[in-house]
């Protein structure tokens, strides 16, 4: 007991150290967590043995996350990846593997370990890189969701490189006996022995396999479709809150083992589970539930990659298993780019794709582990490759700092088109036109006022004209095209640009140029209120203020407030509001956040007393009337 307590403390403490380290110096959780490996491990042996044995159990991880992932995943989400999965994914797989595979052979090695080897590095880190777009908030991006479609498809692709790699063995090794006879040694299953291990499909001839294989798929989605609503409402009718968490680790551990009692990846089972729950009404408790175990098993798979490192084998081959580590990157990234490339990937996501799926994975480890069984892969040259493996996982976090480096410095690939001639003036100019913008626009075309709007992009303003609406592909914060839009002459300029800095320069120039202007402007937040205010703008709409009241007013209608006493509430906080505003922008300093303005909070306090007096004056007298 206390040898475990110990090892514990150990993970948990290099954990609770290094990855906060890492994260405040913008590395990331991953490399964090791999640093703190390699400490407690191969730099102040804290952690030995045992390394491997827990590395299988924090492996439940990768496990999890995929059953999450699937739940955030619709069945008709799925279909719809199908030419990224099959075409994207599938040529990702083949043309590394077959480009690894040829630069093993030019290294001598038998064209069936060559395969081997080019099977093995072909996969990527699906823990590393999905945890990392996760935390960057990447995943929702057109390069995300093609990594991700990668992934997916290398994780599927698991499934029948394990039933390929024993038909790689050309030769039996021999081995010779102290009497001089031979003796023969026979490769091992997958699986491993019958008598050690559980499975529904050994001795099943190849018709009974598929089968009992389909059945098991079938009985996960059954389960997912007719059994979880009854278990929920079981579990529910317990009221302890601990049975939703022991329920959410049952579907994922069973599901698991009856995967694996078929020979399939247990995380392809989860992410199916996933996706068959993704319509559930129990999907959120399932998430909350399991988030933490995922973010715990995979950090501590991250340790266990790093104490797992074999620095001396490193450091007496530095150069040749660093050198390799590189090529595998580079190779796997040149594939990616260039298929990037043919799949209509542009810019931030070709370099996201290209930079993300570079490295080999944890996949990898499997892979070469059951080669080492199965005879195809020689000792010697496995442990090699699983540090080339760890070696790249391990370069993987660098490799998305190199990506936010390049999306920094990078401008967007975006055709020029040359501005429109504009040959209209109206009354009404609107600058921007996204969805704040096209509202104000058609409502104030529906009464019969005409507008010049002004946007400078391109899709925009094609999206307008197709619904019927005239709009001029132009930057507003260019003279030149704001008096050719008739700033001159015109009556209101409406400001609804998505930057502020923007929003701010064009207010600034349109009132001094035009100080008899009526300028009503878009802002964000209170804070972009006042510099807007400052800069000469008339009336100021904040995005959310309006909506904002409106939902509240609800609240109050379904709490015991009739409509008309809703409505009078809702009356009087928007016009103490706009009061509280003018005031307060006054003593708004710039140069400090305003809760360390001690006037502005002392003036924020007493208009906020105001407005209670003044909401409860209200509804006295509304009482009274009625009455």
């Amino acid at each position: 007991m206390e040898g475990f307590l110990y090892q514990a403390s150990i993970y948990l403490a290099a954990a609770v150290i290094a990855v906060p380290i890492a994260a405040r110096l913008g590395l990331g959780s991953v490399l964090g967590y791999i640093a703190a490996g390699i400490i407690i491990g191969p730099v102040l042996g804290l952690v030995g043995a045992e390394t491997q044995d827990l590395q299988h159990f924090a492996e439940f991880g990768v496990v999890v996350m995929l059953f999450l992932i699937g739940l955030e995943l619709e069945p008709r989400a799925l279909w719809d990846m199908r030419n990224r999965l099959l075409g994207l994914g599938g040529l990702q797989v083949a043309l590394s593997t077959l480009a690894l595979m040829g630069i093993a052979m030019a290294y001598d090695q038998p064209w069936g370990v060559a395969l081997a080897i080019g099977l093995s590095l072909s996969l990527s880190s699906t823990a590393i890189v999905l945890q990392t777009l996760s935390e960057k908030g990447l995943m929702q991006t057109n390069g995300g969701r093609n990594v991700f479609s990668v992934l997916l498809a290398q994780d599927i692709a698991v499934i029948p490189m394990l039933a390929f790699l024993p038909l790689l063995v050309v030769t039996i090794p021999l081995q010779i006996a102290q009497d001089g006879s031979i003796i023969v040694t026979a490769t091992s299953h997958a699986g491993g022995d019958a008598h050690h291990s559980l499975s529904l499909v050994d001795g099943l001839p190849a018709w009974g396999v598929t089968l009992v294989t389909i059945g098991a798929i079938a009985a996960v989605i059954f389960a997912g479709v007719y059994l979880t609503r009854p278990l929920f409402r079981f579990i529910h009718a317990a009221r302890l809150r601990e049975m939703y968490t022991a329920l959410a680790l049952l579907i994922v551990v069973g599901i698991s083992f009856l995967m694996t009692l078929v020979g399939l990846s247990p995380a392809l089972g989860a992410f199916l589970a996933g996706v068959v729950l993704a319509n559930s009404e129990f999907r959120h408790e399932l998430e909350s539930d399991l988030e933490p175990f995922k973010g715990l098993l995979l950090g501590l798979f991250f340790i266990t990659v790093g104490a797992g490192i074999n620095f001396p084998l490193l450091f007496d081959n530095t150069p040749a298993i660093l050198s390799m580590a590189l090529l595998v990157i580079i190779v796997k990234g040149l594939i990616l780019f260039v298929l990037g490339w043919a799949f209509k990937l542009k810019g931030r996501d070709q370099w996201l794709f290209a930079l993300g799926l570079a490295q080999a994975g944890e996949f990898g480890f499997v892979l070469t582990s059951f080669s080492v069984q199965q005879n195809v892969i020689p000792l010697e040259i496995a442990e090699t490759l699983l540090l080339v493996i760890a070696l790249s996982m391990l370069i993987t976090p660098l490799l998305f700092i190199i990506y936010d480096v390049l999306s920094r410095r990078m401008e967007e690939q975006v055709e020029q088109h040359p501005d429109d001639e504009i040959d209209e003036q109206g009354p009404v100019i609107i600058a921007g036109v996204g969805r704040f913008g096209q509202i104000v626009n058609r409502l104030v075309q529906a009464n019969g006022f005409k507008t010049v709007v002004l946007d400078q992009d391109m899709e925009t303003i094609a999206v307008m004209r197709r619904f019927g609406y005239k709009g001029f592909l132009g930057d507003p914060n260019r003279p030149d095209i704001l008096r050719a839009a008739g700033i001159d002459s015109a009556k209101v300029l409406v400001v609804a640009l998505d930057d502020p800095e923007a929003s701010i320069k064009l207010v600034k120039y349109a009132r001094s140029i035009r100080p008899d202007l009526h300028i009503i402007a878009r802002a964000r937040d209170r804070t972009f209120v006042y510099r807007l205010f400052q800069a000469g703008a008339s009336d100021i709409v904040r995005e959310m203020f309006d909506s904002s009241l409106r939902a509240g007013r609800y609240v109050l209608e379904n709490v015991g407030l009739s409509e008309f006493e809703a409505a009078e509430a809702e009356r009087v906080f928007y016009h103490h509001d706009r009061k509280t505003i003018r005031q307060l922008a006054d003593l708004w300093d710039p140069s400090r956040p305003a809760s360390q303005n001690p006037a502005y909070v002392a003036r924020a306090k007493e208009l906020q007393k105001e407005l209670e007096t003044a909401i409860l004056s209200r509804s006295i007298s509304a009482k009274n009337t009625d009455g």
